[in-house]
């Protein structure tokens, strides 16, 4: 946790005016400074930062923040980074006295590894750039392209020249071993006085990649002429992973604001062609499948994304990936849709040849996720039988599980009944029946009941009174006279032992989500000792808890933690969150003793929620050896976190 005093105190050190004129070119205005809003698309200035009051307001959008908040809304920081980032700049050491000596050594050591890393990267970016200039024919081929000496200069584009070792005079030493773990050259053998080194990219333009923040943390390398492979990505390295990052991301920040939506492609020359036709927001994935990640990142700055596949085989395939990975986070405040072009075109050559508004009308007309859902799932099966209906329901079964609760996947459950001719109501009790089912055993830690509960007359349930049922796990059983007590466990089993304990009321009585809310509501200061990967799950709530935390976290870069009472009066201004909040805090009034180890287990149980959403995808994908490794990965983590959960409720 960050104590709250040292926010302030580094707040009123801190310069925004320096802070936010490093990425806005201010002008004095007055006792403020003024420009153009980095957040919207504007011609005339309306952007203000007041050196006073520390703050800065934009009129036409109506942001505003600190500069925390400008370093997270514009660089795309959690607000630990941003936290970080400024107390270097002010010299001050941010306190973590939750973390060990040894613990707070190794990330020091980390960090400055990925610093010196993405340094040697950045110099070998300095090298590919004079090189392109010095390079007529790495030049011609760019101009032949269609692209200009300034959108080559803004995404930072080079040429690695032709030779073995071209690195050798940028380097005081080319056996750095540095170099090596950058990626920059390749090393072969393991002796070292018989080991062999030479470049890694070697007559190729250059393609920075950066981080969202604008560190050099790898490259991407084209061919000029023939060759193979026609692009060459560095490798994974500290600073680099190519399942996570985004090519463009960090150039198109501004650009993702001023059009409303990520187009995401699947070349850097798309990227930077588009960017040059008047489409800044285009971003392209490495050489890999768009995963979860990638979905996850950019949702952080926009709310709709296009995703861009060529009609062929090829592209259907990729944009079947795409799917699975944005389902988890389809809310219904959020739109993602597919844009499939002619099978001779990819983003670049359509829009040169066709110009950008008749690409622009293919982004207006780009299919949404709900029709692409269907169409995955009824690829392959004869509608006409009823044999092709019921693989349609196996097929999109999976897809639909995945999506988030909410309008849209209800919404669904009509189409897919349509097509399936069955009717909505009984399709609605078989899917969200059993989905409401499993949930409820979930909430208590229960596993699904595999195979058939024993005949009636082997027990006698309390209180029934109509047909026999399975006991829950935590409802005793009765058995014939002369039998024990015990309890069903599934695959059909007893045991005589007792249950793992009911969770209790007091820490989760309205689910998982009301009670995460509520009680960052009640100690907003238990937010900082949560970490990134807990602030970004809970910024994918669905709904009003979604909302309630967005503004939460808003108000906390603003004000700092707050008891409730103060911040009571401001969520009162917005009447949706009004009344989401009074729910929430209405619904659990009698609770209101807990620990931050009761919001420790509430977020356990999210992310219980969340990995079962995600098992439920991958399962669909049982074909594929990655998808079913992850598979593995994610039961041993609902496992681990089930364990959790139980341990700390001991009997």
């Amino acid at each position: 946790m960050i104590p709250p005093g040292f926010i302030q105190d580094l707040i009123s050190r801190i310069d925004i005016v320096e802070v936010v004129g490093r990425h806005v070119e201010l002008k004095k205005a007055g006792i403020n400074h003024k420009g153009l809003c980095p957040f919207h698309g504007e011609k005339s200035p309306s952007f203000i930062v007041s050196p006073t009051r520390q703050t800065y307001h934009c009129f036409g959008c109506g942001v505003h923040g600190n500069a925390i908040g400008f370093l997270m809304e514009h660089s795309g920081l959690g607000f630990v980074e941003a936290v970080k980032d400024l107390a270097q700049q002010a010299g001050m050491v941010v306190p973590e006295e939750e973390r060990s000596p040894e613990e707070r050594e190794q990330a020091a050591q980390q960090k400055q590894k990925q610093a010196t890393l993405s340094e040697v990267l950045e110099r070998a970016g300095e090298h590919y750039r004079r090189q392109l200039k010095e390079t007529p024919r790495a030049i011609d081929y760019l101009k032949k392209r269609g692209l200009t000496g300034e959108i080559a200069a803004r995404f930072g584009m080079g040429y690695a020249p032709e030779g073995w070792r071209g690195l050798a005079s940028v380097y005081p030493a080319y056996d750095d071993p540095l170099l090596g773990e950058a990626g920059l050259v390749i090393v072969q053998g393991e002796d070292a006085a018989e080991q062999r080194r030479y470049d890694r990219f070697r007559d190729r333009i250059m393609f920075p990649i950066r981080s969202v923040q604008g560190d050099v943390i790898g490259f991407g390398g084209r061919v000029l002429d023939k060759g193979e492979p026609k692009y060459l990505n560095s490798p994974e390295t500290p600073v680099f992973s190519k399942g996570r990052e985004l090519y463009g991301l960090f150039e198109a920040r501004q650009g993702l604001r001023a059009k409303g939506y990520a187009l995401v492609v699947e070349g850097y020359m798309d990227v930077v062609a588009l960017a040059q036709w008047g489409f800044p927001n285009a971003v392209a994935t490495l050489g890999t499948a768009c995963g979860p990640e990638h979905v996850q990142k950019l949702f952080r700055f926009t709310e709709s994304i296009v995703f861009s596949f060529d009609g062929d085989a090829a592209g259907r395939r990729a944009a079947g990936r795409a799917l699975e990975a944005a389902l988890p986070f389809a809310t219904d405040t959020r739109t993602v849709r597919f844009l499939f072009l002619p099978t001779e075109h990819d983003p670049d050559s359509y829009i040169r040849e066709l110009g950008p508004e008749a690409f622009e009308r293919c982004v207006e007309q780009a299919m949404p996720l709900s029709k692409q859902l269907l169409e995955v799932a009824g690829e392959g099966c004869a509608m006409d039988s009823a044999e092709g209906r019921a693989r349609l329901l196996a097929n999109v079964k999976p897809l639909w599980a995945a999506l988030p609760a909410g309008g849209l996947k209800r919404l669904l459950i009509g189409e897919i009944a349509k097509l399936a001719q069955l009717p909505e109501a009984e399709l609605m009790q078989q899917w969200q029946g059993g989905t409401a089912a499993a949930e409820s055993r979930q909430r208590n830690d229960e596993p699904d009941y595999i195979g058939e509960p024993p005949p009636f007359d082997d027990y006698m349930d309390h209180g029934a009174a109509s047909a026999p049922r399975a006991p829950r796990r935590d409802q005793p059983w009765t058995p014939k006279p002369g039998g024990a007590p015990g309890k069903w466990q599934g695959k059909g089993k007893w045991r005589s032992e007792p249950p793992l304990p009911p969770q209790s009321p007091r820490v989760e009585p309205d689910g998982p989500a009301d009670n995460a809310v509520r009680m960052l509501l009640l100690h907003s200061d238990w937010w900082d000792q949560l970490n990134a990967d807990d602030h970004q799950l809970l910024h994918e709530l669905p709904g009003e808890h979604g909302a309630l935390i967005a503004w939460l976290e808003r108000r906390l870069v603003d004000h700092g933690p707050e008891a409730w009472a103060a911040m009571q009066a401001d969520i009162e201004a917005d009447a949706k969150l009004q009344r989401a909040a009074q729910r929430i805090m209405k619904a659990m009034a009698a609770q209101d003793e807990h620990g931050f180890a009761d919001l420790r287990q509430v977020m356990n149980r999210l992310w219980v929620e969340q990995l079962r959403q995600e098992a439920a995808a991958l399962a669909a994908r049982a074909s594929e050896p990655e998808a079913m490794a992850r598979y593995k990965q994610v039961q041993e983590q609902i496992k681990a976190l089930l364990l959790s959960a139980s341990s700390a409720n001991p009997s």
